[in-house]
């Protein structure tokens, strides 16, 4: 007989984000359970992706991604400092490469001042050339505020700090199923040891499987959106990388274009393309080198020939028909809080997202 167990607080993923909610939760005194379906924390999309603290400026004013970048950007770099985890305010610069592209360069230094990024600069090719010899561009704003982390240290940290206050993680623990009654969530947990756990507050943290999850649960009060999956494909570089900065095209739908990124080693990465996929999958295949190379070389045209090679992959959960779509932070069921499209710039917003979690909850409480 399964025994049903009382928590006053579930929190379902073991991401990043799932991680700062239930710091967040802890931090607040909650009794916390996190469960987790894999064997480990942040396997999914906090493990694959750009490492990279944004600044705010791709957002429409108002939306939640850039409210919470903005903010989490700030609150990321604090904690990041505060806790030793390793970091570096590289900063970026996206590029325009032709006249043609400068309405489109215009356009993002117009929603960044509305978001508050007020410390971005507008380069011409000669200044865009003092600063980085190797790049060929017509103009770049230049972020300073922009950077990278190591995400498996921040998560690690997140993580150690939660349980510090009192979480407590399950992993190999999937919610097969739940129902909302009586002013609790009670979640039936598979995995090795099948539990349940009534809870007076659950928050889906589960990433790309957050709206099937929601869909699981009995008693919700607006269903889950449909959602839409965007891989995006990473090539690493071999030899030295002549850039120290972030180099950014302009975006691109469903993506922020192939971009290059540094980790914290120095090494050099391109990615993410955008790949729409129906199944989850983490392959990548070769010959999606070659647009790489065109793309590449629109802002580095000295990329030598055979230098990429297939790295690795990531998932964006987008809600479907919104390319560029906002985060959806749905508390419509009262205690069961539900996060769908939870992708870039998810990794920069985690902490605020947390905050606002924390603060969604509290009726559950009362």
């Amino acid at each position: 007989k399964i025994m049903t167990v009382d928590i006053e607080c579930v929190v379902v993923g073991a991401g990043v984000v799932g991680l700062a909610v239930a710091r967040a939760l802890a931090r607040a005194g909650r009794e916390v359970v996190v469960v987790e379906a894999e064997d480990a924390i942040g396997t999914a999309t906090s493990s694959r992706n750009s490492e990279v603290i944004h600044a705010g400026l791709y957002y429409p004013a108002d939306s939640l991604k850039a409210r919470f970048c903005v903010a989490g950007r700030q609150m990321l770099y604090a904690y990041c400092e505060s806790r030793g985890v390793a970091h570096n305010r590289i900063g970026k610069l996206v590029v325009a490469h032709d006249e043609g592209e400068m309405p489109t360069l215009e356009r993002i230094a117009g929603h960044a001042r509305r978001n508050g990024v007020d410390d971005l600069r507008l380069l011409d090719r000669s200044a865009v050339a003092a600063m980085e010899p190797a790049l060929d561009a017509h103009a770049a704003l230049h972020s300073p505020s922009s950077g990278i982390v190591d995400v498996h240290a921040l998560m690690l940290s997140l993580q150690g700090e939660a349980e510090d206050h009192g979480a407590v993680f399950a992993l190999r623990s999937p919610v097969v199923s739940g129902t909302r009654a009586d002013g609790e969530v009670v979640l039936e947990i598979g995995g090795d040891e099948p539990s349940r756990l009534s809870a007076k507050c659950v928050v889906n943290a589960a990433g790309l499987g957050a709206a099937a999850l929601a869909a699981r649960i009995d008693g919700l009060a607006t269903p889950p959106p449909a959602m839409a999956f965007a891989k995006g494909n990473y090539f690493s570089l071999s030899g030295k990388v002549p850039f120290s900065r972030l180099i950014y095209p302009l975006p691109e739908p469903g993506g922020l274009g192939i971009h290059l990124t540094l980790d914290m080693g120095g090494r050099g990465r391109f990615g993410p393309d955008v790949e729409w996929i129906d199944a989850i999958e983490y392959s990548v295949d070769p010959a999606r080198a070659v647009p790489f190379y065109a793309a590449i070389r629109r802002y580095w045209p000295d990329l030598p020939d055979g230098s990429l090679h297939a790295d690795y992959s990531g998932i964006r959960p987008k809600i479907a028909g919104e390319a560029a779509g906002d985060f959806l932070l749905d508390a419509t069921s009262g205690n069961l809080i539900n996060l769908y499209g939870i992708e870039s710039p998810g990794l920069t917003s985690s902490l605020a997202i947390a905050e606002e979690v924390r603060r969604l909850s509290e009726p559950a409480f009362v």
